[in-house]
């Protein structure tokens, strides 16, 4: 790889590394905020930020389509039509998102207490769960908006935005939080209603930004064609139920877990949000490796489009791999920023030990992945991803824990083969190039 294509892959994935951080700065803070008010609480907020995340996951698959139709036009230079995708994925994130949340929302307290039986989590965590739930209309929306401007090169609208949001949602949980400023402590109600403003907030400011920089795209010119949308489905649906199922494995591990202790629930919680920490320059990159894909199919350059693949997956292996060093080598520093109890500490030590050394094979699988998004072949995607999880993962999970009597530790080295081996999957799928043929 030369320094031009270094130059152009790091361009594109700094500044979604950029947002990314910021994200899970947001999410670190939060979780170290609640950590303070004890186990309960810091399970139930972990348990319930995964329930969001599979009910979220209906509308968020909506990034992957817009991204691979925007991409491919920027690609095939047809600069004022790279943002009808866009309208397209609005209109379905509202007529989707809307309805959903009513339902999920209003019935929360019943099926979340099927998630988990200890009566003090579920009551940390509904108020704070129906608080999110009441605004995923705006995560499609802003979903969508990620997936256009990451697509058409312009990722940096992507940072400030979220850098926006974070700062709000810090600002805003921490008052609610803690009760400063003469307003009542909500505790984890608290911390919910500072990420749903948030969102909100950050929805308002993209669609500010859309009609300023890409009314010449065609942003709001008009309702999407039939064919736009007909796309839209064919690309998102398969990647919107791959990460509906893959949300909904994430709760089901909790759920596991959860049947194994609550301590180890909590531990459970700051070791996966530690991960995604480390794993953020794998995300980043693997957003841009979509992009750059889809923008080479747009030129119909297949050969071009399968080696910016590979490119950005060796940046990212180093990268990512040099990251999970801190955790091989001290994991007791960064576990104890978050876990105040000796127990959960003890329980989470190896397992992040674990994490840190096999971290950098993990992003080679998302990179590889997202490449698959880039080119519209969501398909295969969602076949590896409920394949390995649901068919492999999760049964194995189930038995290793709660029916065996296993430890964490042992559910956590299940998790690690799992994602290991679903990385080698994808570098053969992506070699084999089938992916290329998909039309978008």
């Amino acid at each position: 790889m030369d320094r031009a294509r270094f130059d152009r892959i790091m361009s594109i994935a700094l500044p979604i590394v950029g947002g990314l951080i910021s994200q899970n700065v947001l999410n670190v803070v939060d979780q170290a905020m609640v950590g303070t008010l004890g186990s309960d609480a810091l399970a139930a907020v972990g348990m319930a930020s995964y329930a969001n995340f599979m009910a979220v996951s209906i509308v968020t698959g909506l990034s992957a389509g817009v991204q691979a139709m925007a991409s491919r036009r920027h690609g095939a230079e047809q600069f004022d039509r790279t943002a009808v995708p866009l309208n397209g994925g609005l209109l379905v994130a509202v007529f989707v998102g809307i309805p959903m949340s009513i339902l999920l929302a209003s019935t929360v307290d019943i099926w979340f207490a099927a998630l988990n039986d200890d009566a003090d989590v579920v009551a940390e965590a509904v108020p704070y769960l129906r608080s999110r739930l009441f605004v995923m209309a705006a995560v499609g929306m802003n979903f969508s908006f990620r997936g256009f401007w990451n697509g058409v090169d312009r990722s940096k609208v992507y940072l400030r935005t979220l850098v926006l949001m974070h700062v709000c949602n810090i600002a805003i949980s921490w008052t609610l939080i803690f009760g400063h400023f003469g307003l009542p402590a909500l505790g984890t109600l608290g911390a919910g209603i500072g990420t749903a403003a948030a969102t909100v907030i950050g929805t308002g400011y993209y669609i500010v930004q859309g009609l300023t920089m890409a009314r010449e795209n065609g942003f709001m010119a008009g309702l999407p064609d039939r064919e736009t949308l007909a796309t839209m489905v064919k690309v998102s649906l398969p990647a919107t139920i791959q990460q509906l199922l893959f949300a909904a494995g994430f709760t089901t591990m909790f759920w596991i877990i959860g049947q194994v202790g609550t301590v180890e629930l909590a531990a459970a919680s700051v070791l996966l949000n530690v991960t995604l920490v480390a794993l953020l320059p794998g995300m980043g990159l693997g957003m841009a490796a979509a992009a750059l894909v889809g923008q080479a199919l747009g030129r119909e350059d297949a050969a071009d489009a399968k080696q910016w693949g590979w490119d950005v997956a060796k940046v990212a292996v180093v990268l990512v791999g040099v990251l999970g060093l801190p955790m091989v080598i001290a994991p007791e520093p960064i576990l104890s920023v978050f876990i105040h109890e000796p127990e959960p500490l003890a329980i989470a030590r190896l397992p992040l030990i674990l994490i840190g050394a096999a971290i950098g094979v993990d992003a080679l699988g998302m990179v590889l992945m997202n490449g698959h998004f880039g080119a519209g072949a969501s398909r295969t995607v969602a076949v590896v991803s409920v394949a390995f999880q649901w068919g492999l993962y999760l049964p194995a999970a189930y038995v290793i824990g709660p029916v065996l009597g296993g430890s964490l530790l042992h559910i956590w080295i299940a998790f690690l083969v799992y994602r290991l081996t679903q990385s080698i999957v994808l570098v053969v799928l992506w070699n084999r190039g089938a992916w290329a043929g998909v039309r978008v």
